[in-house]
């Protein structure tokens, strides 16, 4: 089975049986074909022959992302790095099918807002464009371009043009996506006051040192009170995956059907757990090329409808997360 034929059928998921299948499926192509997640499953004694469900399928602790290549032998056509903190060595995601990344971020938009077309997307993400890399400034840019809107387009720290922006927007009732990352969202509100009545403010998290930290009810009553709104919608995706969960309010995300999330006991990380807060386990098929099956550092809980929240990280993630799994 050939990386080409697997990815064809990624976005072609109609069922939880589709997924299992397609998954399991993905997992033997990844254990012959990536070294390093290999070593990783011969390390726990996992024999993929003997893997039938999605909770025997080891997960990948997300910090391996910043130690070794993770990927097929095939050349990179783009490395993506994650912002990180200072002091901190970043995630490399070596990319090596360009198109998979945007047929995944193009069909789960339009899965949940509907065709670029319809809207005019502002993007406030200075921390991301002020550096090379960003997966997110790549999809942002990509989303942007589709809207053939020529109000749509990047903001660094210009606060007034933004807002004249959105004020010609709202008055023409034009369909508007703000995206932006919390810390910048909130300087904008500290400086800027608004009512928006045909406006999406989406929040990407993060404060990068910025700000305080703060839990996530906190940071978007905030915002519904700086931009007058009556929710907050958010976007969870990160560097090391090629998929993008949305919430259109109250912090309860929903995945496209080529992405799940499990959550594993905090305090062994092989054991999952139901109707229970623990780590966030992502699988993400469009990862065909990589790692599908990555344990996060988040805090979250999985609901029933296969819909998430997260509730926060772990502490000193970067020992808690690979203390089974050293190499």
């Amino acid at each position: 089975m050939t990386a080409a034929h697997l990815s064809d059928r990624i976005f072609q998921i109609q069922s939880p049986a589709d997924f299992k299948a397609l998954a399991i499926e993905v997992f033997r192509f990844q254990y012959r074909n990536i070294a390093t997640y290999r070593e990783f499953c011969d390390h726990l004694n996992v024999k993929p022959q003997e893997v039938d469900s999605l909770q025997k399928i080891p997960f990948l602790p997300i910090e391996l992302f910043k130690r070794r290549s993770i990927k097929t032998t095939q050349e990179s056509q783009m490395v993506f790095y994650s912002s990180g903190t200072t002091g901190t060595h970043p995630s490399r995601h070596e990319v090596v099918d360009l198109s998979i990344y945007e047929k995944s971020f193009f069909r789960g938009f339009e899965r949940s807002y509907g065709s670029p077309t319809d809207w005019a997307i502002l993007a406030l993400l200075p921390s991301y464009l002020e550096r090379e890399g960003s997966s997110l400034i790549y999809m942002a840019q990509a989303l942007i371009d589709a809207t053939n809107n020529k109000a749509s387009g990047f903001y660094l720290h210009d606060h007034k043009s933004l807002k004249k922006q959105l004020q010609l927007l709202e008055a023409k009732q034009q369909k508007t996506l703000l995206l932006g990352v919390s810390y910048a969202l909130l300087d904008l509100i500290q400086d800027e006051s608004f009512a928006l009545k045909h406006t999406i403010v989406m929040e990407t998290g993060g404060m990068k040192g910025r700000r305080k930290e703060m839990i996530k009810s906190e940071l978007h009553q905030i915002l519904m009170d700086g931009f007058s709104v009556d929710r907050i919608h958010s976007e969870y995706g990160m560097t090391e995956l090629l998929s993008q969960a949305y919430s259109s309010g109250g912090g309860k995300y929903t995945c496209p059907p080529w992405m799940q999330v499990l959550t594993r006991d905090p305090e062994d990380p092989l054991c999952f757990l139901e109707g229970r807060s623990g780590g966030i386990n992502v699988i993400d098929l469009a990862n065909i090329n990589s790692c599908a099956f990555i344990a996060t550092q988040d805090l979250g809980k999985r609901f029933p409808d296969g819909s998430f929240e997260i509730l926060g990280r772990f502490d000193h993630s970067d020992v808690r997360g690979c203390n089974l799994m050293v190499f």
